[in-house]
């Protein structure tokens, strides 16, 4: 009675009950399934909301654009409808059977068996459905490994995981994200035998999931378990840096810098994960730049002062000095005074501007120097000794840098 009650939360939105009336208005029967269900039960916000309906997928694109809502046939071949009320997306699925798997994708057939729908998805908790009128469905005992903070495998789990391995890393990240204490036993030895299937997947479904994974909220020690395993080398294709890990995710939440903590020693590793992974540009450029400064810092024997700080931020870039002074942090080299450790986060929280070099070629053409590759060095000479003047912005100084550039440049 508690849980229903819990539910009944979800029932409380005016517009997902307009939704579930539009689309059983012929006699469907249209439930709540999956991820909204299992967080409101945990007490967590329910953000994406699935539905599950005997109506098919032609039927329910008729009753809601008959309604007035919008219509996007996201996977309709494969029986999913969204349906868009008041700039909300509703994703309604049809119930399906699985007609056969390769594991990677499934064949299926639509069906009206809730029963049958249970039993062909993933996690016990992912499998409870809610009924417009407030009643839980459960047909896999998902209430049970709810209350107890369990993710297990619906009946089988190697056969579930043969239908579609990304099952093995989902797995990983629901236990990382919803599960207490050890992994399930039955799960994670299925996942085990079953983590040759991994190869077969697309590498951007594998990247997905392992970012998702890496920011959970016990990614420390699901990823522990997936080095133990050796699948986290088979997507990584290098060795864990799992101290460096801990300690970056006890204070960053963001998943590319956990990666470069985990990764990245040496920039070939990120060339190494662009590929294994499918990387962004954005991301790849990322990691690349940090882990460059990261084997450049590692066991540097002098201070880094406010000088040097600087310095780096202006050749290099913000996001590359603060990626890799935070997965250095709290090891023995390098070390940042006092000093440059406040710079660096006036530099980050904005309180003072990162510094740019002042003089163009303008600046040289008007001191006389011809365009031509002479022109190209002289600059070259005068940032240098602008970094060597701490950055300076005073006309005088920038002037006598200049001139002074212009006589050692043959």
């Amino acid at each position: 009675m508690m849980n229903e009650v819990r539910a009944q939360k979800l029932l409380d939105d005016p517009v997902l009950r307009h939704v579930l009336t539009v689309i059983d208005a012929q006699g469907a029967d249209t439930r709540i399934v999956g991820g909204a269900v299992r967080n409101v039960l945990m007490g967590l916000p329910a953000n994406d909301i699935d539905c599950a309906t005997t109506a098919t997928p032609q039927e329910v694109a008729e009753l809601a654009r008959a309604a007035g809502l919008k219509v996007v046939p996201t996977g309709i071949d494969h029986g999913t409808v969204t349906v868009v009320a008041h700039g909300r997306p509703f994703e309604i699925t049809t119930l399906r059977r699985d007609v056969a798997t390769n594991g990677r994708r499934a064949e299926v057939a639509f069906g009206t068996d809730f029963d049958i729908d249970a039993h062909r998805r993933d996690f016990t908790m992912n499998a409870l459905y809610l009924d417009k009128h407030g009643k839980l469905y459960d047909f896999t005992n998902g209430l049970a490994d709810i209350t107890a903070r369990r993710v297990r495998f619906i009946g089988d789990a190697a056969t579930r995981i043969r239908e579609d391995y990304l099952r093995i890393l989902r797995f990983f990240r629901f236990s990382a994200d919803y599960g207490v204490g050890a992994l399930d036993a039955a799960g994670l030895a299925a996942c085990i035998q079953e983590r040759a299937g991994l190869a077969q997947l697309s590498r951007e479904r594998v990247r997905s999931e392992m970012l998702r994974i890496l920011v959970a909220r016990r990614a420390v020690e699901v990823v522990t378990d997936l080095s133990d395993i050796g699948v986290l080398t088979a997507i990584t294709g290098g060795v864990a840096e799992l101290g460096r890990f801990t300690r970056v995710a006890s204070g960053a939440d963001d998943a590319v810098i956990r990666l470069l903590a985990l990764s990245v020693v040496v920039p070939e590793d990120a060339e190494r994960l662009r590929e294994r992974l499918r990387l962004s540009n954005g991301e790849f450029d990322r990691l690349n730049k940090a882990g460059s400064l990261i084997a450049r810092m590692h066991g540097r024997r002098e201070t880094v002062d406010v000088r040097t700080l600087r310095r780096l931020v202006v050749e290099l870039g913000l996001q590359p000095v603060a990626d890799a002074t935070t997965v250095l942090a709290g090891e023995p080299t390098p070390v940042l005074n006092d000093a440059a450790h406040a710079l660096l986060a006036d530099f980050i929280n904005g309180s003072q501007r990162v510094p740019v070099f002042p003089l163009t070629g303008k600046h040289l053409a008007a001191a006389g120097v011809s365009a031509g590759p002479r022109m190209g060095r002289v600059l070259a000479r005068a940032r240098d000794l602008w970094l060597d003047a701490d950055c300076s912005s005073n006309a005088d100084d920038l002037n006598a840098l200049l001139a002074k550039a212009v006589i050692q440049v043959p």
